[in-house]
């Protein structure tokens, strides 16, 4: 694990697009029990390496009823966004995680994770790269119907919006997210945390 974590931090194979440069910020350890699988890592988090190290990452940490050492305590939490480094400004946000990222080292990380017992895929890019296979992203396209049913997701995945600010509009169209999403959430994580 210490080779491979040391590999991916090397990494620079998006370089060439990445305005800050390279720096892959992610979290792995083989005793892992939860997975965190987002988008890519913002400004702040570039800054810090410190995974969900800015206002996403408190609000996840209150889905999660979870304090930063609990968080960061990479025995029991794995994080591994879509794209490793910070992809850039767009005009509504942060651009898109690289493309290159998840099938460079996805699998090679998934394969060391072998005490997993729940994944949890934030936002759009990590639903339709780990749940086109199970057909899920075709019957349910949008992002709000996939977290809507997110008990017929199959295996260990739990589907979430992005808990960016951005989002607090989508948050108060949607409030059974409160409701029905989050107790279950907590509790699936309870469980895979023992």
């Amino acid at each position: 694990m210490e080779a491979l974590i040391k590999e991916i931090k090397q990494c620079k194979l998006c370089e060439p697009h990445l305005p800050l440069g390279a720096n892959p910020v992610f979290q792995i350890s083989p005793t892992s029990k939860l997975l965190i699988i987002g988008q890519a890592p913002g400004t702040k988090v570039h800054q810090t390496s410190i995974p969900w190290n800015d206002p996403s990452g408190d609000r996840l940490r209150d889905w999660l009823e979870m304090d930063k050492e609990a968080f960061y305590n990479s025995e029991n939490i794995s994080i591994v966004p879509m794209g490793l480094c910070y992809p850039g400004k767009g005009r509504s946000g942060d651009l898109p995680p690289r493309p290159e990222c998840a099938p460079q080292w996805h699998d090679i990380i998934l394969k060391q994770l072998t005490q997993v017992q729940l994944i949890l895929l934030i936002g759009q890019y990590s639903q339709q790269y780990y749940l086109k296979e199970s057909g899920l992203t075709a019957q349910y396209k949008t992002l709000t119907e996939r977290v809507k049913h997110f008990a017929e997701c199959p295996g260990i995945f739990f589907p979430l919006p992005h808990p960016s600010p951005r989002n607090q509009i989508w948050l108060k169209k949607n409030p059974w997210f409160y409701k029905e999403c989050l107790p279950a959430l907590r509790e699936r994580v309870q469980q895979a945390l023992g």
